[in-house]
């Protein structure tokens, strides 16, 4: 496995990131156990959950599952660079009229208290707002956050889904508070969703913020499987989305059969590829899964075949202004 450092932080993690989000729905207890088991022998220490994670009902799940396996002990918990999130209403804890999306500092205290407890753990290394919520102040999210840091419930604080100008409205925030403020952003980036390399990755290069990506597969599109399966159990949009790149996808296909690697080891190499990265969010459902993903770090993609991937799937033009301007 090789490492990176979060941003501008000391915090080395691996440069790939498991992501937990199919734990208890996808995958069941043991093969989640399993999987992380694997991923730490092979070096990942970078592990993404969310409180929301087992959904609807089942909302705090995938966190729990976390928390049973970081109670097997073997220095599990302290072998991983733990991060999780909030945003999304939970039934637990009880918010009463404060159950709906946002980031109230009421919510964030009482959220990290249930992530910590389901996790069995005392505290986080980094903590992720899941997304921007419009509605609350920077001086009352910056009293929260500084708040569970001081407390040491909480290293660094992130972010996800925000636009280049928010990261740049939070961190100067932080700076009037002389608060570290953000260490990283996570965002959907993939080969067919290039756009924030208008905005979103020139702003966290200047800020010094990680870029850690999520949905790198573009769900599943980028894995070799859509054009291979007959589309059975499908939704209409899934569908869609495969005829709309067909032509690019085959393209890609055959690409890939060039190098003589697949598809979704390719589309995480491309990522990696990327300075402005620090790593792919990989959500293996098996351990073969893991196991196959793990091969992308070993993939270097000379500037031939990155601009071959260019012309497959060409970006926006570059940052913004200069991407359609002058």
């Amino acid at each position: 496995m090789e490492y990176t450092f979060l941003g501008r932080t000391g915090l080395r993690v691996s440069k790939l990131c498991l992501g937990t989000m199919n734990f208890g729905v996808d995958t069941d207890e043991a093969e989640s156990f399993r999987i992380m088991d694997e991923a730490l022998d092979a070096g990942i220490n970078f592990f993404d959950t969310a409180n929301i994670y087992g959904w609807g009902e089942n909302a705090g799940l995938t966190e729990t599952i976390i928390g049973r396996w970081f109670a097997q002990g073997g220095q599990r918990r302290e072998k991983v660079v733990l991060a999780t999130k909030v945003f999304e209403p939970i039934s637990n804890p009880v918010d009463g009229p404060n159950d709906v999306k946002g980031l109230s500092l009421y919510k964030i205290r009482r959220h990290l208290e249930g992530s910590l407890r389901r996790l069995q753990t005392d505290h986080v290394e980094l903590y992720k707002m899941h997304h921007i919520d419009r509605r609350t102040p920077w001086e009352e999210l910056w009293e929260a956050f500084e708040t569970v840091v001081r407390q040491g419930k909480v290293d660094y604080v992130g972010s996800s889904n925000f636009a280049g100008w928010q990261l740049v409205k939070a961190q100067a925030a932080a700076k009037e508070r002389k608060f570290m403020g953000l260490v990283c952003e996570q965002h959907k980036y993939s080969l067919l969703n290039r756009i924030p390399e208008l905005e979103v990755l020139p702003a966290a290069r200047d800020l010094g913020l990680g870029v850690v990506a999520w949905s790198p597969l573009d769900g599943g599109l980028l894995g070799g499987r859509a054009l291979k399966s007959s589309g059975a159990g499908r939704t209409e949009r899934q569908k869609e989305l495969i005829e709309k790149h067909r032509s690019q996808l085959e393209k890609f296909s055959a690409l890939c059969a060039e190098l003589g690697e697949k598809e979704s080891n390719v589309a995480l190499a491309w990522i990696l590829a990327n300075p402005d990265l620090t790593a792919p969010i990989i959500g293996p459902r098996t351990v073969d899964q893991l196991k196959d993903a793990l091969h992308a770090v070993q993939i270097s993609l000379d500037a031939s075949i990155l601009a071959e991937l260019d012309a497959i799937f060409p970006g926006p033009g570059g940052e913004a202004p200069e991407a359609y301007s002058w």
